[in-house]
This record gives C-alpha cells, structure tokens and sequence, in this order.
C-alpha cells in the first residue's frame, strides 16, 4: 500500500479510481432521470419546455461524464505542477466543448420556438431570428476559443490586434463569400421578400423556401428547387406577388365585322354589368378598341382585390363564361381568322411567254 507510483500510494490510486467510478455512475443516474422526468412530463403536456430541456440534457455527451469523473478523481492525487496544469487545462478545454454544444443547442431551440409562434403572424420573423441565431452562434464560439487561448497563456489582445491586420488579407481573399453575407444581411434587414413569398428573377419564379447566409433557396412551379447567390439576387430586378394588394387584369375580345352596330354598342355595358357582379372585383372600363386583322376588338380593364393567382384565374373563367352564354344569347359571334376570296368573273388568264425554242 505504500508502494509509489507517479509520487502517489497505491492505496491513493484505488481511493482515485473507486471516486472516478463513483462520480461517474452519479453523474449519468442523474442524467438518466432527468431525462425520465422530463420525458414524462412531455408526456402529460403538449410539447414546449420540458422537450427543450430534456433535449438539452441529452446533449451532454458521455465523453464529458468520462472526463469530468477522471478530472473529480485527481483531487487524490499529487503531481507535479506540469502534469496538473495540463489536466486542468485539458479539463478547461472539454468544458467549454460541452458549454459550446449546450449553448449553441439552446440557441437553436430559442429561435425555433420563437420563430414557430411568429411565422404565422410574419413570415419575416423568421428570416431574422436564423440570422440573428448564426450570428450569436459565431459570437459564442469565438468567445469560447478566446477563453481556451486565454487559459492557455496566450496573450489575448495582442491576438485580436493582429487578426485584424491579418483580417484585411482574408477579406479580400474571400470577398465573394462576403459580398453574399452582406447581402443576406441587408434581405434580413431590409426585407424585400421573406420565407413563403412568390418572387420572380428574371425568367424564373417560385416561392422562398430558406434565405441563408451565403444563398437563398426557392421552390419553382414545376417542383425543382432554384438556388441564388444573395449578392446576385440583390442585383436582379424582384417581382414581389405576395405583396400585392390589387391585381390588375386586361383581356381582349374580339366579334366580327358581320355585326350588326346596335349590337357592338351595347357589348361594353354587358361586360361592365357581367364583371360588376363578380366578388372583390372593381371594373375598370370596357371600350371598342380598334378594327383588327379580321376582328373588331375590345379591351376590358377591371382590378380583382385578391392577391391570390388561383382566385384570379377563377374569376376571369366566370367572366368568360358568362361572356360566353351572353354573346351566345344575344346573336354576337366571336371572331376567328378568316380570309374572303373574291372572284371576278370574264377574267382573262395571264398570257403565257413565249420561249424561243
């Protein structure tokens, strides 16, 4: 027993290993009926808190418990100044990991339980919370790297002073990635469009599905998803349809020359009265516009108090529709191409050249 190892009895390393396994054992029964508690409370209640937590408990890694149990168990023993600063810095070090992963955890839980409750009411919250979320990410764990340095004697200020000049180089290596970041940071802030809006880019079109912080991702029409770059994004003329109030529709119209004028002068007051009594619509005007190719033409104007496109398109099917059974019911036919051929007749056929043979 009193044999010495590493200037420590054997009797002080059996006392050591038997409190490592102690505080072990401790520290994962505790684990493991937290969990218990929490999930049984989850259980009796909708989810909210109690998932959170449990969620949390289980992010305390096993590994941690190891080194927590063995950094517990040298309190026994003696070493020499060496060998017990780099146990307490080799603690320090899985310490603020696990601080890092709870902390980073409970950010994540914070933003989806905020950003869940406000993405019905405003979708831009939503947007905000997952940058401002990334943000307070990187501010954790550059803060948990500089505590690590810090520990181990490294001069933290002098540090940062020269990550700043050193910050210039990499910048303009990485102004691209940059270019994107600010970017994302000014959709965040000036939201020209938030998760959920149907924009148009150019030629392409769809509905926002997620804005990060180099890219923002949208869902076309025919199912495949669209990725830009925000700097390019920012750069392109967007057509927001979830921010509009009032849709604004113009079709045409077109009957033929055959018509009698009575009735081409009563067909603008038929339309305005068929579009007057459609829901949430305001009729603009109705006119004879112009003598077409083989069509006497009419534009109609109205507005429609519905952002939504498949309302729009059900209400203009109405229109049409009754258009339809009007015209039909009143004897005005719809125009369509046509060609007349006039034949005069004792006319002589062209004389036919004579070829010298």
């Amino acid at each position: 027993m009193d044999y010495l190892f590493l200037k420590n009895t054997l009797r002080d390393w059996i006392y050591a290993g038997i409190t490592v396994v102690l505080v072990y054992l401790a520290t994962s029964i505790i684990k493991r009926f937290l969990l218990w508690r929490s999930a049984k409370q989850s259980a009796r209640t909708e989810p909210g808190w109690h998932a959170f937590i449990g969620d949390m408990i289980r992010r305390i890694h096993f590994l941690f418990l190891i080194v927590l149990a063995l950094y517990v168990g040298t309190f026994r023993l003696t070493f020499s100044e060496l060998t017990t600063g780099i146990i307490r810095k080799t603690f320090i070090i899985v310490l603020l990991l696990q601080t890092g992963r709870l902390l980073s955890a409970l950010i994540r839980q914070w933003i989806a339980l905020y950003g869940g409750k406000k993405k019905h009411t405003d979708a831009s919250v939503v947007t905000t919370m997952n940058t401002v979320g990334f943000l307070l990410r990187i501010v954790l764990w550059v803060v948990l790297f500089l505590i690590a340095l810090d520990n181990f004697g490294v001069n933290v200020t002098t540090l940062i002073a020269g990550l700043g000049i050193g910050g210039i180089a990499v910048a303009l290596a990485v102004q691209n990635v940059l270019s994107d970041l600010f970017a994302s940071f000014s959709i965040v802030l000036d939201k020209p469009f938030v998760i959920g809006d149907f924009i148009i880019v150019g030629d392409m079109l769809g509905t926002v599905e997620h804005i990060g912080i180099k890219t923002t991702r949208i869902r076309s029409l025919s199912g495949e998803q669209l990725v830009f770059a925000n700097a390019d994004l920012l750069n392109s003329r967007i057509r927001n349809f979830k921010r509009m109030v009032e849709r604004r529709v113009v079709f045409s119209i077109g009957v033929q020359y055959q018509t009698p004028i009575e009735k081409i002068e009563v067909i603008p007051g038929m339309i305005r009265d068929i579009v007057e009594n459609k829901e949430a619509v305001r009729f603009d005007r109705a006119h004879f516009k112009e003598y077409g190719a083989y069509a006497l033409n009419f534009e109609i104007v109205y507005w429609i108090n519905n952002p939504d496109y498949n309302y729009y398109m059900d209400t203009q099917q109405a229109i049409n529709l009754e258009i339809f059974k009007r015209f039909k019911a009143s004897g005005i036919e719809f125009a369509y191409p046509t060609q007349t051929l006039y034949m005069l007749e004792g006319a002589q056929k062209p004389a036919e050249v004579q070829h010298a043979g």
